[in-house]
């Protein structure tokens, strides 16, 4: 596989590491095969054991003492508490946009959000939420917090964000009102919005794993 200039070996393994697990070729309680991964990547062991420290971290992966890495449980209840996460996390750094309400911000937010409802094209779409959402993160997420966000996107692939053709009527409404509690200085609603949106994240993202065979589809009680 050929490098991708400009992104650290590590991340490129984490990257195919969470791939095989979303698209089924890596499976809850499989074990990670080391050298495998190193060679279908081009790479040292290195990045891979430094991938396999993050993606402990990050709650993909758990090591044995001796016996390797596997994959932890991956079903519908791991996806959604990613997700939860995520919302709670960004939700907070949301919250302090709305109580700081800071002019410049606000106004940085709502021409990234015209850009937003303009860009139907989920790629733009795409590049337009995520600048959106690193500008609070840059401004109202200190280092900790920032760690724990881009901990919780592990299992929130860009490529699928970015490829999804409804992205743009699916996602826009939870920005909408966000920006809305935001500039009015409501964190709680600020915070609400981030926590619906991931929710809806996840019920799209799970609802495709279904699809693609990856999971099982849950019958209601």
């Amino acid at each position: 596989m050929p490098k991708k200039y400009g992104v650290k070996e590590k991340d490129l393994v984490v990257s195919h590491v969470v791939n095989l697990v979303l698209t089924g070729k890596l499976r809850s309680g499989d074990r990670l095969d080391r050298n495998e991964i190193a060679t279908e990547l081009g790479l040292s062991r290195v990045p891979v054991q430094e991938a396999v420290v993050q993606l402990e971290h990050d709650g993909i992966l758990s090591t044995r003492y001796h016996r390797g890495a596997y994959v932890e449980r991956f079903d519908e209840a791991a996806v959604r508490e990613h997700h939860e996460l995520y919302g709670l996390l960004t939700g907070t750094a949301s919250a302090r946009a709305a109580a700081a309400a800071e002019p410049t911000v606000v106004a940085e937010l709502e021409s990234l959000l015209n850009a937003m409802r303009n860009g139907k094209d989920s790629k733009l779409f795409d590049e337009c939420a995520r600048r959106f959402r690193n500008v609070i993160n840059a401004e109202y997420a200190g280092p900790r917090l920032q760690a724990a966000i881009d901990s919780s996107q592990t299992l929130i692939p860009h490529s699928f964000w970015a490829a999804y053709l409804d992205h743009h009527d699916a996602m826009l409404p939870s920005y909408e009102a966000e920006f809305a509690a935001i500039r009015r200085g409501d964190p709680a609603d600020a915070r609400a919005a981030c926590q619906q949106r991931a929710e809806v994240m996840a019920g799209i993202l799970l609802a495709e794993l279904v699809r693609g065979g990856v999971l099982c589809p849950v019958h209601p009680d």
